[in-house]
């Protein structure tokens, strides 16, 4: 949607790395700014949106609107008013010296080249980085209730996190599972009001308190964890046909290392206008150092970024309004 024929030696003006909320905010206020701008996103566009059954903290939808429609509207709407979409996955980024100066970014299927680059790049659910998480990823262990939860249909699952996302899930996962239980490190969650108030009212889910996972075991498929009582260290093993883990999320910045100043976790450092330590990079979304990660605040870094980057490209091609 809305690629066309991309010519590899092709100067746009800005290139905006990820599609999701924050990618492709940026996307519609560029292409409405008048920018030739291009979008490359290696998956569906979206981003973690388009993975979450229903969004209800939107505005605009009083009833709420599932995540890939939502994702969905977004795009069209960016494509609409002129924003080139490619789907391809960066793996570097280069400063070009010259005048201007320019950067280049390379894909898995060729290289493009543009004044300014806006990086909109999200983040991957993190790990917990136990024996057998890897082993059973795809057979048992999930990132994604949205994608894999009617798989455990009349099945016993176990979400581990405390947070909105995995509070969430669990209630999601209570609509296929037998049972669901929810397993917290610490003794009270660090979810919303709202979304407590309806786990602790759902039959299907119960928790499990000051508790960690010390392994995932099974044989083909996972058929149990083994758990770890904080206050007493006793650890004991608990029969579950599913795991799935929402425990924050790290950054898809890893080769932008050496080129913009990030955290210690890898979260990019930006100023209040998006703007990165390098002139003509900007960044937003999930992968920006930030207090709140919910699509309504990656729209407006996105909008931010893209005004921002405008300025930038006009004042290089000395178009810009005085």
């Amino acid at each position: 949607m809305g690629q066309g024929h991309l010519q590899q030696d092709e100067l746009w003006d800005i290139l905006i790395l990820g599609g999701g909320p924050a990618g492709l905010t940026a996307g519609l206020y560029a292409a409405r700014g008048d920018m030739r701008a291009l979008l490359l996103e290696k998956l569906v566009a979206g981003g973690q949106a388009a993975t979450t059954e229903w969004i209800e903290n939107y505005p605009g939808f009083p009833e709420g609107i599932s995540g890939p429609e939502l994702a969905q509207k977004m795009e069209e709407q960016a494509v609409r008013f002129g924003l080139q979409v490619a789907h391809e996955e960066v793996q570097g980024l280069e400063v070009v010296e010259g005048d201007p100066r320019s950067f280049r970014v390379r894909t898995d299927r060729g290289v493009h080249q543009a004044l300014a680059v806006i990086l909109a790049l999200g983040a991957d659910w993190r790990e917990l980085g136990v024996p057998g998480e890897e082993e059973f990823r795809g057979r048992g262990v999930s990132y994604c209730a949205t994608c894999d939860g009617p798989f455990f249909r009349d099945q016993e699952v176990l979400v581990v996190g405390g947070g909105d996302t995995a509070v969430e899930e669990g209630i999601y996962l209570a609509k296929f599972a037998r049972k669901v239980h929810i397993v917290h490190r610490r003794d009270r969650l660090r979810a919303s009001a709202l979304i407590q108030k309806r786990a602790f009212e759902n039959p299907k889910v119960d928790f499990i308190w000051s508790t960690v996972v010390e392994s995932i075991e099974g044989s083909q498929q996972v058929e149990k964890v083994r758990l770890k009582d904080l206050k007493t260290g006793n650890s004991w093993e608990k029969d579950c046909a599913g795991v799935f883990i929402f425990v924050g999320t790290t950054p898809n910045t890893q080769f932008l290392a050496g080129i913009v100043e990030m955290d210690e976790r890898g979260y990019i450092l930006t100023d209040e206008d998006m703007r990165t330590s390098v002139d003509g990079i900007f960044a937003c979304g999930d992968a920006r150092k930030k207090l709140l990660r919910q699509v309504i605040t990656a729209c407006g870094e996105g909008a931010t970024a893209a005004f921002a980057a405008q300025q930038y490209v006009e004042k290089l091609k000395g178009t810009a309004y005085e």
